[in-house]
């Protein structure tokens, strides 16, 4: 499983400086999300070793219309190094790498129902405080937390889910 993250770093690193040297960070990032989406369409995936199909057209079926024409080269390296699978990967990588540089955290709020706008706000203020950079908040859905929220934010895990309150005061009473 790391494997394909390890193989990816290098590309997600010169894309990185490709787009930063070029001042296009988030145009790459769009171009990057349309090419690792694209890839992984089955129908997709299911040509991109295919021998008869030549370098140019690949790059032509990822990259979307109007891409940066060193976009374009990249995508052609990668095609030549038959690494467009790791597409995915990468695009992930860049997207931490470029998060980083723009000293942006990137949160996950899971709650047991949806939030309101002001919950997202306070959850928002608390983790800008707890990280001292702007946070990204993605939310979803998870009824089986009963009540509460959890929140993944890079290396951080906050539980403040009910079920989890639940499971630490059973482990209590058991021993």
């Amino acid at each position: 499983m790391s494997e394909p993250l390890t193989l990816a770093r290098p590309y997600a690193r010169a894309a990185f400086a490709l787009a930063r040297d070029r001042n296009a960070l988030p145009n790459w990032s769009s171009a990057l999300q349309f090419a690792a989406q694209a890839s992984v369409q089955p129908s997709v995936r299911a040509i991109l070793g295919h021998p008869a199909l030549t370098v140019d057209a690949l790059v032509a079926l990822l990259a979307p219309d109007g891409a940066d024409p060193v976009f374009q080269s990249f995508l052609r390296t990668l095609a030549e190094n038959r690494r467009l699978i790791l597409l995915p990967e990468i695009a992930e990588l860049y997207a931490a790498l470029r998060a980083e540089s723009e000293q942006i955290v990137k949160a996950q709020v899971v709650t047991a129902a949806p939030a309101d706008a002001d919950q997202l706000a306070r959850i928002r203020d608390g983790l800008r405080r707890r990280f001292g950079r702007e946070v990204e908040v993605e939310t979803s859905i998870d009824p089986d937390l009963i009540g509460g929220v959890l929140v993944r934010a890079g290396d951080v895990v906050i539980d403040g889910s009910v079920r989890s309150k639940l499971a630490r005061l059973r482990t209590a009473l058991v021993q």
